[in-house]
């Protein structure tokens, strides 16, 4: 196709391509500062018995027990562990000492939490409400399809198990009146995470790169021609809701492109990034936070992914190298938090379809359900939230007696404390973002956010 050629049905086609908001921009939201939240999420399923380890006696003892047979074990002794770390376990009844270490492919996780960076909440999986043994196995409350990835990946992202076309990222957003094409993003993939009911998000490449066919031709001044008598046809107005609603997409694609040629613009960022998938999505993610911060109060929520983590063989190499890269990725993110002096402002977290059984199988692990994840930021009050399962097979909190475990917090919770920090009141968590759900947990804000 030349460049004085392009239809009007592949330019729309070029613009639906996008995942363009259908909603107009706000002058500001209804906030006094900026934040955003960066949702990591881990495809598969990642393992979170091995990546935080606990070294107790009593949980140590079991736990080499049941997977050094397998080779998935990790020990000091083989240099498969990072230092021993010792934490106050927090959001407990019984805030006891525990000593715990990260996977050896964590070095630079573990260097956060030595800086108070890094909290990680232990156990927390997808729940109406709280649930016990007994419940689990009469069937009373249990969400469905809890082994299933399509499943979790949407319980996960939507914040509840019941069916939903929304994610709680995107609820959140709404909830505090931010609108704008940067305020709900998902980048190099899609995410349920970010979409509201009206603010809907928008993908982007995982380099940030959109070029509209049609908009960009030698000399510019012809380029910048087009582009303003496109302007002038979309702004003409009409009676037609169909061509006026498909009009207003085409304004907003257009101004979307021209803010992230203007987030590309911008001095390169000093940060140096590693090669990976994940990197080039959060240094995508950097870049396009510190354009929006810059233009005043707002809000943002954005939706990265790795993926990999089903390991149901080779799990010893293959969650290193998943974890490595991840690692690698959110301290380089941060590092660029650092150089926009936003490092206060943004907070990450990771997410996961469910954890994996205790019990191996072969060189694997199984489909499990609840999980130990990580919170990274300047905001985050560091250490350790909630308890280590008791790794007895069949125990009181394993669901099927391979040690998979019944979540002690819900993700209505974990969304909460983050909800909080964000700008959220509770009662609008309870009432809109988490509805009908939230209440029925005696613990709504678990306390990892300054």
């Amino acid at each position: 196709m030349s460049k004085h050629s392009m239809s009007r049905r592949s330019f729309l086609g070029a613009l639906s391509a996008l995942g363009l908001l259908g909603t107009t921009r706000s002058a500001q939201a209804a906030v006094s500062d900026y934040k955003a939240l960066v949702c990591v999420y881990l495809y598969g399923g990642n393992d979170g018995n091995n990546m935080i380890v606990p070294l107790d006696s009593a949980h140590y003892s079991k736990y080499t027990a049941l997977r050094g047979s397998s080779g998935l074990a990790l020990s000091q002794q083989a240099n498969t562990l990072l230092a021993t770390r010792s934490a106050t376990l927090k959001a407990v009844a019984n805030p006891v000492e525990q000593s715990f270490a990260f996977h050896y492919g964590m070095p630079e996780i573990d260097a956060l939490y030595q800086q108070g960076k890094v909290a990680a909440l232990l156990n927390v999986g997808s729940l109406y409400q709280p649930l016990t043994k007994a419940q689990y196995q009469s069937g009373q409350g249990v969400p469905s399809q809890l082994f299933s990835h399509p499943d979790q990946n949407l319980q996960n992202q939507a914040g509840t198990p019941a069916v939903a076309g929304t994610g709680w990222g995107g609820r959140l957003v709404e909830s505090l009146g931010a609108d704008g094409h940067l305020n709900a993003i998902a980048v190099g993939g899609n995410g349920l995470f970010v979409e509201g009911a009206a603010v809907h998000g928008n993908l982007l490449p995982a380099d940030g790169q959109l070029n509209l066919q049609g908009m960009n031709f030698w000399p510019q001044a012809e380029a910048d021609t087009r582009r303003t008598a496109l302007m002038q046809i979309l702004n003409a107005g009409g009676t037609n809701a169909v061509n006026g609603a498909a009009n207003k997409a085409l304004l907003n694609g257009l101004q979307l492109a021209q803010e992230l040629r203007a987030a590309n613009a911008a001095a390169p960022l000093s940060t140096v990034f590693p090669g990976y998938g994940l990197t080039r999505q959060l240094k995508t993610v950097a870049q396009l936070i510190r354009l929006r911060s810059q233009q005043g109060p707002g809000r943002q929520v954005f939706f990265v992914s790795q993926g990999g983590f089903d390991t149901h063989g080779g799990q010893s190499w293959q969650q290193f190298d998943m974890l490595r890269q991840v690692s690698q990725s959110v301290a380089a993110f941060q590092n660029a938090l650092n150089e926009i002096r936003a490092e206060e402002m943004v907070t990450t977290f990771t997410m996961s379809d469910f954890g994996r059984t205790l019990q191996p199988a072969s060189g694997g692990t199984d489909h499990a359900w609840g999980n130990h994840h990580l919170i990274i930021g300047g905001a985050v009050q560091g250490g350790l939230y909630g308890a280590f399962p008791d790794f007895t097979l069949g125990g009181k909190d394993d669901a099927t007696g391979r040690g998979v475990w019944i979540p002690q917090f819900s993700n209505q919770q974990y969304g909460a404390t983050l909800g909080r920090w964000f700008g959220a009141e509770m009662d609008v968590l309870e009432n809109q973002v988490f509805k009908n759900e939230l209440a029925r947990f005696p613990l709504r804000d678990l306390g990892f956010m300054a």
